[in-house]
C-alpha cells in the first residue's frame, strides 16, 4: 500500500469515528396525567447531564435530539409527582410518560437535580399561567368560579369596574385581547353583563396569559393573548362531576370511548335567577327573565401513534326580559376542527378550521312599538402550524392562517302592526391573512433568544357603497364621494410586517433578565362610546376610513426563584406606543348609524409602567402579591383641545393580594384583597338650561379630567371537603364565599343631575352595584 492510500484510508477512518462520536438521536413523546389521560402542557422535560431540556407543547408533546450516551431524564410539573428515568439513547426513542397527581397528605417531594424553572430559564416574558385547581379555590363573587375575576388579580390587568365586561391590559381597551377557545376567537367573555366569565372552569384544563412578548403565531391584537385551553376528556372511566350553587348550577360528563384512544367529554352550565322571580308574587317581578346559560362539548381520537383528530365546540347565551315591555339576549358560539400529525420525531404539524359567531338581539316583543334589532359579528379561519424541533438548541415554529369576517352592523325588524319602520345597514366583508416563522435558539448556558416575524394582510371587500368624510376634527363629518363596490371587490387593503423578540440572559441558576420587543397589528374594532363596554356594542372592521391600529411594546424584566423554585418574583417595566388609536367625538350616534365612519377620532396612544410579582406554589401557604404602577393616555385630534388625557381604563395603582391555606385535610381556607386607583371620568364645570332643566357641561373640552374614588375589597372562602371512604368513589365539598366582605361601596361611576329640592343646583350622584357583603355557598361533587 503506498503512502497516498495510506493517508487516504486514515482520513476516510477518522471522518467514521468522527461522525460515530457526533451521531445524535431524538427523543420523543407525549407526558399525559396518570389519572385520566389528558395531555399536559408546559411540563418540563429536564436531560441532568447537559443541564437543558423542553417544554411540552399544548398538545403534551416534546422532542429532544441528544448524542449519543446515557441521560438522567427528570419530567416535572407543578402538582404532580416527579418522574425520573435513565435512558441509553443508542438510537431514536419514543418515550411517553403519565404523571400522577400530588397527594393531599404529600408534604414534600425530594428530587435528586434541580429542576430549571421555566419563569427564570425561558425567553418567555410578561406570561402569567393560572392553575384551575387555584382558580376553583379562590373567593368568587356568588360562589361562581371565574377565570375572566381571575386573571384581573394578575399585574398589568385591569377592569373598568365591577360587573363591566371584558378586561384591560397594559393600558389597552378590552377589544385589544385575542381571547381564544380551543383557537376560536370569543368576542365577548362575560355572561349577565360582565358579572360572571363564559368559561365553565369544569371545562378548562390550562389557562395562560400573554401581555407582551407575543410569539409570531399569534396577531391581530394588540395587548394580549389569553389563551384557554378545554379538557379532552377522561379517557380511564367514566366522571360526572358538578356543583349546585347560588347562581347556577353545572354538570360535567367525560369518559372513554375507546379507553387511552378516544374520549370526549360535555359540560353544561345555566342560572337560575329567572325561576326564583317566577316565584314572587310581585307580578312586575314573576313576568321578568334573566339568566345564562352555556354548554361545551370535545371529543378525539388518536387515529395511531402519529394522527390525532379533536372536535370541540361552545355554545352560550343571555336572555334578558321585562315582561311585554323589553326583551334582549346575546351570545357566542364557536366551532374548532383540529388534526395533529406527527410528520416526525422532530416535526409537529396542527392543522385547525374554526367557526366563531358573536351576536345580539333587543327589542319589544308585540304591541304597536313591537321590533327587533339584531347585529353579529362571524369569521371562518383555518390555519396551519409547525414545530421543528431541530436540535436542543434551536426549535423552529411556522405557519400560515386566513380569517373570512363577515359583520352585520344593525338590522330592524318590525311587525304588520309596529309603528316603526324596518331597516338593515350594510354588511361588511373583510379577509386577514397571515404566515409566520420564528426561531427559539438556546446559544449558550446563559443566553436564549426567541426572534420572529409575522406578516398580516387585511383586504376589505365590496358589496356596499363607500364614503369618503370631509370636515372639522371634533364635529361631525359628511359623507362624501360615494363609491359602489361589487361583491367581492378590494375597497382597501393593508400589509404590516410584525417582528417579535425576547432574549433572556441567566444572571445565575436563580436569575435571569429578558427584554422582548414586539409590534402587533389590529384590524377590526370595538366601537363603543361608553365607559364600560356593552354586549350592544358593535364591531368594525378596517376600512378605506378607519386605519389599522398598530403597536409598538417594549419591555425589560428580572426574575428571581427563591427556596429551590418554590417561590418566583420578577419585575418587568414596559413602554407601548399605539397608533390610529379609535375614539368619538361627543356626542357621538353609535349605534344603527349609516354614517359612524364620519363620528369617530384617530390619534395617538402610550402605556408605560412598573409591575411586581411575587408568587409562591408549593407549601401548606400558597398564593402571590402583584402590584401594578402604570399610565394609559391617548392624544387624539378634536378632544381635550388635542392634548393628552387619560384613557378611560387608566389606573394609577393596582395591588392584589391572593392567599390560600390548607388548615387541614378538610378545610382550606383563601381569601383575595384588591385595591386599584379610581378610573378616568369628565367632569362639569359648568350647566345650562334646557326646556326647563339644568343640564351639567364641561365648558373647556376636556376629557377624563378627574377620577372616581379608589377601588378597594376584600373577599373571604373557606372549603369543607367530604369524608374519604376506601372505595367509595363519591368525592365532595362545599365552598363558602364571603364577597365584599366590610360592605364597600365602590363607585363604578360618578354622574351628575339636576337637584330635586333645588332644580338650579347640580349634583353629584355616587353610583355603586354593590353596597354589602355578598355571602354565597357552593356544593361540588364528582364521581
Amino acid at each position: 500500500m503506498n503512502l497516498k492510500k495510506t493517508g487516504l484510508l486514515l482520513v476516510l477512518t477518522l471522518l467514521y469515528f468522527t461522525a460515530a462520536a457526533q451521531q445524535k438521536f431524538t427523543v420523543s413523546g407525549y407526558v399525559k396525567d396518570a389519572a385520566n389521560g389528558e395531555d399536559l402542557i408546559g411540563v418540563t422535560v429536564y436531560v441532568q447531564e447537559l443541564k437543558t431540556g423542553a417544554v411540552t407543547n399544548q398538545y403534551g408533546f416534546y422532542s429532544l435530539t441528544l448524542p449519543q450516551e446515557v441521560y438522567t431524564l427528570t419530567f416535572s410539573y407543578i402538582g404532580y409527582v416527579p418522574q425520573q428515568t435513565k435512558l441509553n439513547v443508542n438510537q431514536n426513542h419514543t418515550l411517553n410518560i403519565q404523571l400522577s397527581e400530588e397527594s393531599d397528605q404529600m408534604q414534600e417531594v425530594v428530587v435528586t437535580a434541580e429542576r430549571p424553572d421555566a419563569n427564570v430559564v425561558s425567553t418567555e416574558m410578561s406570561a402569567n399561567t393560572l392553575e384551575i385547581k387555584t382558580v376553583s379555590k379562590m373567593p368568587a363573587l356568588m360562589g361562581e368560579v371565574d377565570i375572566v375575576r381571575s386573571i384581573q388579580l394578575l399585574p398589568g390587568v385591569s377592569s373598568v369596574g365591577e360587573g363591566a365586561t371584558g378586561f384591560n391590559v397594559r393600558g389597552g381597551s378590552i377589544d385589544q385581547n385575542l381571547i381564544l377557545l380551543d383557537e376560536a376567537p370569543v368576542y365577548n367573555s362575560s355572561h349577565l353583563f360582565g358579572f360572571f366569565s363564559v368559561f365553565n372552569p369544569d371545562a378548562v384544563k390550562d389557562v395562560k396569559l400573554l401581555k407582551g412578548g407575543i410569539p409570531a403565531q399569534y396577531g391581530g391584537r394588540l395587548s394580549s393573548l389569553l389563551d384557554v385551553r378545554m379538557k379532552e376528556g377522561n379517557a380511564k372511566q367514566l366522571s360526572v362531576s358538578g356543583g349546585i350553587g347560588t347562581v347556577s348550577s353545572r354538570l360535567t360528563v367525560e369518559a372513554p370511548i375507546v379507553k387511552d384512544r378516544s374520549s370526549f367529554i360535555i359540560t353544561g352550565r345555566r342560572s337560575y335567577a329567572d325561576l326564583f322571580l317566577k316565584a314572587s308574587s310581585d307580578p312586575e317581578l314573576n313576568n321578568n327573565t334573566l339568566y345564562f346559560y352555556d354548554l361545551t362539548a370535545k371529543v378525539n381520537y388518536k387515529l395511531d401513534d402519529k394522527n390525532t383528530v379533536y372536535l370541540s365546540g361552545y355554545f352560550g347565551r343571555d336572555v334578558a326580559g321585562f315582561g311585554d315591555d323589553f326583551g334582549t339576549d346575546w351570545g357566542n358560539a364557536t366551532g374548532t376542527i383540529r388534526w395533529n400529525r406527527l410528520i416526525s420525531d422532530k416535526l409537529f404539524a396542527n392543522f385547525t378550521g374554526v367557526a366563531s359567531r358573536y351576536n345580539y338581539s333587543l327589542g319589544i316583543p308585540d304591541g304597536a312599538e313591537a321590533f327587533k334589532w339584531t347585529s353579529h359579528i362571524i369569521n371562518y379561519s383555518g390555519k396551519t402550524d409547525f414545530s421543528w424541533y431541530l436540535n436542543p438548541s434551536n426549535t423552529v415554529n411556522f405557519g400560515a392562517s386566513a380569517i373570512r369576517y363577515q359583520f352585520s352592523p344593525g338590522k330592524i325588524s318590525v311587525g304588520s302592526e309596529s309603528i316603526y319602520n324596518g331597516m338593515e345597514m350594510d354588511q361588511q366583508n373583510a379577509v386577514e391573512l397571515g404566515i409566520y416563522a420564528d426561531d427559539e435558539w438556546t446559544v449558550s448556558d446563559k443566553l436564549s433568544v426567541q426572534a420572529g416575524l409575522r406578516l398580516s394582510h387585511f383586504r376589505y371587500l365590496g358589496g356596499t357603497t363607500v364614503y369618503e368624510y370631509a370636515g372639522v376634527d371634533g364635529d361631525s363629518k359628511a359623507p362624501v364621494n360615494p363609491k359602489e363596490y361589487g361583491k367581492g371587490e378590494t375597497v382597501s387593503q393593508y400589509t404590516n410586517p410584525e417582528p417579535r423578540f425576547s432574549l433572556r440572559y441567566s444572571l445565575d441558576h436563580r436569575s435571569s433578565l429578558k427584554f422582548s420587543y414586539n409590534r402587533m397589528a389590529q384590524y377590526i374594532h370595538l366601537i363603543s362610546s361608553t365607559t364600560a363596554a356593552s354586549p350592544w356594542d358593535i364591531w368594525r372592521p378596517t376600512t378605506n376610513n378607519i386605519k389599522p391600529e398598530l403597536a409598538d411594546q417594549v419591555a425589560l424584566g428580572y426574575f428571581r426563584n427563591f427556596r429551590e423554585n418554590t417561590v418566583e418574583a420578577s419585575a418587568e417595566v414596559f413602554y407601548k406606543d399605539m397608533q390610529n388609536g379609535v375614539d368619538f367625538i361627543d356626542g357621538a350616534e353609535t349605534l344603527l348609524n349609516e354614517h359612524l365612519e364620519g363620528e369617530l377620532l384617530y390619534g395617538r396612544g402610550r402605556a408605560y409602567g412598573l409591575e411586581l410579582f411575587a408568587k409562591k406554589s408549593k407549601g401548606l401557604l400558597t398564593g402571590w402579591v402583584s402590584y401594578t404602577l402604570s399610565k394609559s393616555e391617548r392624544k387624539i385630534a378634536g378632544i381635550n383641545n388635542g392634548e393628552w388625557y387619560n384613557a378611560k381604563y387608566d389606573r394609577t395603582h393596582n395591588l392584589s393580594v391572593v392567599a390560600l391555606y390548607d388548615l387541614n385535610e378538610r378545610w382550606s381556607l383563601s381569601s383575595n384583597f384588591s385595591y386599584a386607583t379610581g378610573v378616568a371620568t369628565t367632569f362639569p364645570n359648568g350647566r345650562y338650561e334646557w326646556g326647563g332643566y339644568t343640564v351639567p357641561h364641561n365648558t373647556l373640552g376636556v376629557r377624563n379630567n378627574y377620577r372616581v374614588p379608589a377601588y378597594h375589597r376584600l373577599d373571604l372562602s373557606a372549603t369543607l371537603a367530604g369524608r374519604k371512604h376506601p372505595g367509595r368513589k363519591w368525592e365532595s365539598d362545599w365552598v363558602f364565599t364571603l364577597y365584599n366582605v366590610y360592605g364597600r361601596k365602590n363607585a363604578f361611576t360618578v354622574y351628575f343631575r339636576q337637584n330635586e329640592d333645588n332644580p338650579k343646583q347640580t349634583e353629584a350622584v355616587r353610583f355603586a352595584l354593590f353596597g354589602s357583603v355578598i355571602p354565597a355557598v357552593t356544593y361540588n361533587f364528582k364521581f
